[in-house]
């Protein structure tokens, strides 16, 4: 695992040009503090710089950037690609790259693209992965990430300087670079409900994320930045699998076993110590399992545990542990560790990122830094076999709603709306006792009156994934963006699914999944120097996965079942046939107590004001009412308070 920054100029480069490579550079230090290195072409106008975090080929010989064999192509180049040795065989069977310097994954991966380009080896690629390739001869430059978007590659134009990385923070240490807040961008990530910003805007106007499975070409000294060429199509796999599923028959367990198994022994494969983040949960048990059964030793787990036990999945990480036979290490969190790592946040994430699992994320990755260099998670899992509960939930809630009539749906909607009806709900939940407030009806009014209107399941899932309902009344000089390829637009097409729950998981695979789960699991684990790989994001897994049945993926109210019954395999069921937890922490109990004074400090009403992006009205009101006990608004607050710290470390940077 590495980072990469670069920039392309439309002139020859400065004199200064290297101390600025090597300043990007710098600011990602964490993602390879193994090595650095810089290659300038002054008269081309590129640069190309690397930080290395050694994991395959330790020695000088996986150095980046490097050049190709042919001494055409120059790549920088972040992830792992887990089927290389395969590659290699093929590329010795026919003749080329016979004459190697190392065996790292990078020198296969250019003289791949030297006998059969970029499209054709992206295809063969089993990996996670961005990269950067300069190609000589013909003076363009490639940008590429992997196809469900593990690893993060932004870019975009600052002046007349073209820039990438892997981190804004690369970018923004380019001189040239004159960053200001995109409003709409802002508005997006308060309206979503999961608090991020998704693809393709960043928090700065101007640049972009590159969308997973994805390539772009750019010419002229950066000054045609070509179109997206997608290289494999998720939405082709999806509908092709959907409408051609595997027999239901006892092999399928047998048939996804396997290939799961693969999954995990590719990505078993590292010349340093590795293990494996266990929650407890299906999805890391099943990792754990299938890691541990290929193992001649015990494999290191790792596992986050908090006092509060409506949170806490330790002790079932710890069952799952012990029967495995793994060398389990633990950790429990106090609120005053969180808030230490809380104050850190935006400097990691590096732009608004509110997704509070944020914090046990990290402190698990900290904490496995300790012992190995690389872990496995089982990220992935719900997105392909149906493990949220919302796609229950929306399911359920969907055919409810068609018991009644709409004029009925409409007339209780506003009901639940009118300022009356809101006062009395407001009056009987002050009769509770502040810690049971916010069970009562009236602090879910607004959500409830939502639901109640919607008029089609892409409808339904759109209101359920919405959170602030309008954001530009809260975001300053904002206007409603035009969501053209976030989740909430993707059900404007028509998805060929026959239920409801496949539309529901196809969209969170193309969004929540590589703009939250994954950005929170690279940042979380390169801010330590941690490699994080995701056996479950393997394309021949999700491949397999969509030709699973919906009725093998759910069953009596629950999701997941074929993946449940694999993992009864390995496990007893007694330790992990368990409602759905989440790596979730008690933000809306911290707010009132151990974070109060720091959330106090980010709300000051003229904190607000001076900054210039949010109403103080409506920011003040809820977190008055959240501290009294009168909404759970902690979400909405958490969203803000995360800009408000991330705004806070640009202004000391700057």
């Amino acid at each position: 695992m590495c980072g990469i920054a670069g920039f392309l100029a439309p002139t020859s480069l400065g004199e200064d040009a290297r101390a600025t490579l090597e300043q990007m550079t710098k600011r990602i230090v964490h993602r390879g503090p193994d090595d650095a290195g810089h290659w300038l072409d002054q008269d081309a106008g590129v640069a190309l710089g690397h930080r290395r975090l050694a994991i395959i080929d330790l020695s000088l010989a996986g150095h980046q950037p490097m050049t190709s064999h042919s001494g055409r192509y120059v790549i920088v180049y972040n992830g792992e690609i887990y089927n290389y040795r395969e590659i290699r065989i093929d590329l010795e069977a026919i003749g080329t790259g016979t004459n190697w310097r190392g065996h790292s994954d990078t020198e296969v991966l250019l003289a791949a693209i030297d006998h059969w380009g970029v499209e054709e080896t992206l295809v063969r690629l089993n990996g996670m992965f961005a990269f950067a390739l300069w190609d000589r001869k013909e003076r363009h430059l490639y940008l590429a990430r992997d196809r469900l978007g593990e690893k993060p590659l932004y870019y975009g134009q600052s002046g007349n300087i073209f820039l990438f990385g892997s981190e804004l923070k690369a970018l923004t240490a380019h001189p040239i670079f004159r960053g200001e807040v995109d409003r709409e961008a802002l508005a997006l990530y308060l309206f979503m409900r999961h608090k991020y910003i998704p693809s393709p805007w960043s928090i700065w106007k101007g640049i972009r994320k590159l969308l997973p499975a994805h390539y772009l070409v750019v010419r002229d000294g950066g000054r045609q930045v070509g179109e997206l060429k997608c290289y494999w199509n998720f939405a082709t796999v999806a509908e092709k699998g959907a409408g051609d599923p595997l027999p239901d028959d006892p092999d399928l367990e047998d048939r996804l076993d396997k290939v799961l198994r693969e999954a995990v022994a590719s990505r078993m494969k590292a010349d340093v110590p590795l293990g494996v983040l266990l929650s407890g949960g299906i999805d890391s048990s099943t990792v754990a399992a299938l890691m541990q059964a290929q193992s001649s030793r015990p494999v290191k787990t790792f596992s986050i545990g908090f006092d509060e036990e409506s949170h806490n999945e330790a002790f079932h990480a710890r069952a799952v542990a012990a029967h495995l036979g793994t060398d389990h290490t633990e950790l429990y969190v106090s609120p005053e560790h969180a808030l230490a790592v809380v104050t850190d946040l935006p400097t990691y994430w590096d732009e608004p990122f509110a997704d509070s699992s944020q914090i046990p994320t990290y402190l698990v990755c900290e904490m496995a830094r300790q012992h190995v260099t690389v872990s496995l998670t089982g990220d992935g899992g719900d997105e392909l076999f149906g493990g949220y509960k919302r796609y229950v939930l929306a399911m359920r809630l969907w055919r409810y709603l068609n018991l009644f009539p709409e004029r009925a749906r409409r007339l209780l909607a506003e009901l639940g709306r009118s300022p009356a009806f809101a006062a009395v709900m407001d009056a009987m939940t002050r009769l509770l006792p502040p810690s049971r407030r916010h069970l009562a009806l009236g602090t879910h009014l607004p959500k409830v009156s939502q639901l109640l209107m919607a008029t089609s399941q892409e409808d339904l899932y759109r209101k359920l994934l919405s959170h602030w309902k309008y954001p530009s009344n809260v975001v300053l000089a904002a206007v409603e963006p035009e969501i053209l390829l976030t989740e909430l637009a993707l059900f404007d097409r028509s998805l060929p699914f026959p239920d409801f729950r496949q539309k529901m998981m196809y969209v969170d695979t193309l969004t929540y999944l590589p703009d939250d789960i994954l950005v929170k699991v690279d940042r979380a684990s390169m801010a330590v120097s941690l490699e994080a790989r995701v056996p479950f994001l393997d394309h021949r897994v999700v491949e397999f996965a969509w030709r699973v049945p919906v009725n093998r993926k759910f069953r009596r109210g629950k999701g997941k079942q074929i993946l449940r019954d694999i993992l009864h395999r390995y496990v007893p069921r007694s330790l992990v046939d368990r409602p759905k937890m989440g790596f979730r922490v008690p933000i809306e109990s911290w707010l009132r107590g151990p974070f109060k004074d720091w959330a106090e400090d980010l709300l000051d009403e003229r904190r607000l004001r001076e900054g210039g992006f949010f109403d103080p009205v409506p920011v003040r009101r809820l977190w008055k009412q959240h501290l009294e006990g009168r909404g759970r608004w902690h979400s909405h607050l958490w969203a803000i308070l995360m800009f408000q710290a991330w705004w806070e470390k640009q202004r000391a940077v700057k």
